[in-house]
């Protein structure tokens, strides 16, 4: 049994705290503006997208998000102190670019008793601009009947040819839920995974749009 929205073995006392960390341990390095947290239903199964750059877009949801989440989050992060936090905090290992369905099992159990799940479909770290994506998301939806949450993450990495600005401003999206429907088989799961990949890079372009033309008046 899940307890309070998160797998058997974690501490929901340990997760709020470090839920509350995360909410400030990265305004130091960065100038973090965050949007749209009120589509975030607060209470029922949600499965949240994201796009993946680096290793600070998962901190800073799960540090932003106004409710619990278990993220899927690759296995070779599970190793000493770090992986033990990791577990204590809810969060399910998951083995990147192969079969693993005991995970996905998890983490359905979890959706159907109304947690919020968040996972990066673009399966390993690159640009974010999601331009590929795995069907993981979709057979969760599939085996739960979760709402889809896109969020877009831009500026945690520093764009190529660059220098590396002192706190770099980084954009935080959450976009409006939304209902996806799952058709049988595998080609059900292909349509649902292109709907899912669409709809989250629509949002990164949005807000890449939107940064570029902060950029440009703050050059005139």
């Amino acid at each position: 049994m899940s307890s309070a929205g998160l797998p058997e073995g974690a501490s929901p006392g340990l997760h709020d705290f470090c839920r509350g960390i995360g909410k400030v341990i990265l305004r130091p390095a960065y100038r973090i503006r965050v949007r749209g947290r009120a589509n975030v239903p607060r209470t029922g199964p949600v499965l949240l997208v994201a796009n993946h750059s680096s290793l600070v877009e998962p901190q800073l949801i799960f540090g932003m998000l106004p409710r619990r989440s278990v993220f899927l989050v690759k296995e070779e992060m599970f190793t000493g102190a770090v992986g033990w936090l990791l577990r204590r905090i809810g969060q399910v290992p998951v083995r990147r670019g192969e079969p693993d369905r005991a995970p996905l099992l998890v983490t359905a159990r979890l959706l159907r008793e109304g947690g919020l799940v968040g996972v990066f479909p673009e399966g390993t770290r690159g640009d974010g601009d999601v331009a590929s994506a795995e069907r993981g998301a979709a057979w969760l939806v599939r085996a739960s009947g979760a709402v889809v949450l896109p969020v877009a993450v831009r500026g945690t990495k520093r764009p190529a040819g660059r220098k590396r600005r002192f706190r770099p401003r980084v954009d935080l999206v959450f976009g409006e839920p939304f209902a996806l429907e799952v058709g049988k088989g595998r080609a059900g799961l292909a349509e649902a995974t292109e709907t899912v990949r669409a709809r989250l890079a629509a949002l990164v372009r949005g807000l890449d749009e939107q940064r570029a033309v902060r950029e440009q008046k703050a050059e005139l």
